[in-house]
């Protein structure tokens, strides 16, 4: 069935709730030059019509409690329950940001352990929760970098330069260009690895920092990245993990070990609040210790002499936990208060339920899940770099592009039989790219399912084409014209 928009269902007169009056109040409470005049445009809907239309809408809804995710390189696994029951303890969900920090005591505190966790974790000396996404970690990376060299000495015309693979997220070149940095794209080898011999040849004095995803967006481990983290430092500059893949580390080496100076951690991926729609998110940046001066602040600190503020109504209270004070050198604040929280707050959780040997069991199953995955899958779709994966892979739809299908036209059919797409289009080194990532939290059972849909798709590409390219049939909207959507883009509704 067709859901019109709720704005369509309005109709005059009609109401869902009963509201006081309130005008004395408002009066009281907020100036009148504050005040809005003119009634906002609100859907008129009866509590009925309201209550089934988001009901049905929810039914249409496809997420993580209702089935796979594929989605190459973002991690979107199972988020246990317990994660919610304890951003519902009143003592997390009701605190604000501007309460003293007398009493938010265990709040801190929570935040502190999971800054030493992550450090512990990645092999970084200092990590501060603020950024509030991947990207947003990206770019205090970069605007690291850029402190950093600065306090040397080394802007200017020297150290313009980031260095960044041909399969990079795109965030990567976005990231760095908007600190002020040019980017030099080094290729990929035959093996699905950073090219030595082309890096040679890129790196040189203005060489600020090399951006560097392990393991890459084709899902391969960088077999070179001791000699990768050798080349950079000895040209004097800074190498930064893109921390996307972190998922398929946990547990058997930590970056700060490989020899990078900075990662960033997409918390909602790896430590379980899968982000679908865009958000929440969050995205910590830790460092070594030559640039712990430049990390956004603040960072959260223990007192080794517990202390007490006395002037104050909550005069006795112990402080142990308080936010640092901002250091000349960092590149200040990113966010408003602390990153978000209740990710945050999630996150903990996971890294305490399961433990430094949980964490070790993350990796090694999704692993094993995803070449599982990759085994059944290549013979009906060609692994352009086919050597043994970490968390993802990628396949290659290439071989059905002579009739006249792509790799967005098996996305789609896979809707049909009930999963959700896998990237598409990228990396873009490979073409007609099915980008795939299977999460520990996915049963053998579900894996074969999706092989199974994989290859009959496949099958019907060989008997019936346009039954692939006109799909999906089965859901509740066809085929979208994605080009004129993202062209003319248009969020917003306005009433007649």
């Amino acid at each position: 069935m067709s859901e019109k928009l709720i704005f369509e269902k309005s109709v005059v007169g009609r109401r869902g709730v009963t509201f006081p009056k309130v005008a004395e109040v408002i009066d009281a409470y907020i100036p009148k030059k504050y005040q809005r005049e003119i009634p906002l445009p609100l859907p008129e809907i009866s509590e009925n019509d309201l209550i089934r239309h988001y009901t049905r809408l929810s039914s249409q809804t496809y997420g993580v409690d209702t089935g796979f995710y594929p989605l190459g390189s973002c991690t979107m696994k199972y988020n246990p329950k317990i994660h919610e029951e304890v951003a519902r303890y009143a003592g997390f969900a009701n605190i604000h940001p501007l309460q003293p920090v007398q009493t938010v005591q265990g709040s801190l505190q929570l935040l502190y352990e999971l800054q030493q966790y992550l450090c512990e974790i990645s092999g970084m000396d200092q990590v501060s929760l603020t950024p509030s996404a991947g990207a947003q970690g990206e770019l205090a990376g970069m605007l690291m970098v850029r402190a950093y060299h600065k306090a040397a000495g080394r802007l200017g015309r020297c150290r313009v330069n980031v260095i960044i693979p041909d399969s990079a997220h795109g965030t990567n070149p976005a990231s760095a260009t908007l600190a002020g940095f040019n980017i030099q794209t080094v290729k990929t080898n035959a093996e699905g690895g950073i090219d030595i011999d082309d890096l040679m040849k890129v790196v040189d004095d203005k060489t600020a920092a090399m951006m560097l995803t392990n393991p890459n967006t084709l899902g391969l481990f960088e077999k070179e990245i001791g000699k990768i983290g050798k080349i950079i430092h000895d040209a004097g500059a800074l190498l930064y993990l893109d921390g996307a893949n972190l998922n398929a580390l946990l547990g058997l080496t930590r970056p700060g070990d490989l020899g990078f100076d900075i990662v960033h951690f997409n918390l909602h991926k790896t430590f379980s609040t899968p982000h679908g729609g865009g958000g929440p998110g969050a995205g910590p940046v830790g460092v070594k210790s030559a640039l712990i001066p430049f990390l956004p602040y603040p960072l959260i600190e223990k007192n080794t002499k517990r202390k007490t503020l006395s002037n104050s109504p909550l005069s006795g209270r112990e402080q142990v936990y308080h936010f640092e004070k901002g250091r000349r050198k960092s590149v200040g604040r990113v966010h408003g208060f602390y990153g978000n929280f209740g990710i945050l707050l999630r996150a903990y959780t996971y890294i305490r339920r399961l433990g430094a040997e949980g964490l070790l069991a993350i990796s090694r199953n999704t692993i094993i899940n995803a070449n599982y995955l990759k085994g059944l899958l290549e013979k009906s779709f060609p692994v352009p770099y086919s050597r043994p994966c970490m968390h993802e892979f990628v396949v290659t739809a290439k071989k059905f592009m002579p009739q006249g299908v792509h790799a967005w036209d098996i996305a789609k059919r896979l809707m049909d039989y009930g999963f959700y797409p896998p990237t598409v289009n990228f990396p873009l080194i490979v073409e007609e790219a099915l980008m795939i990532e299977v999460p520990e939290s996915e049963s053998k059972e579900t894996i074969e399912s999706f092989a199974n849909a994989m290859r009959a798709i496949g099958d019907e590409i060989e008997k019936d084409p346009e039954k692939v390219t006109g799909a999906p049939h089965t859901r509740p909207i066809s085929r979208v014209d994605e080009v004129f959507a993202a062209r003319r883009l248009n969020v917003r509704f306005l009433m007649p």
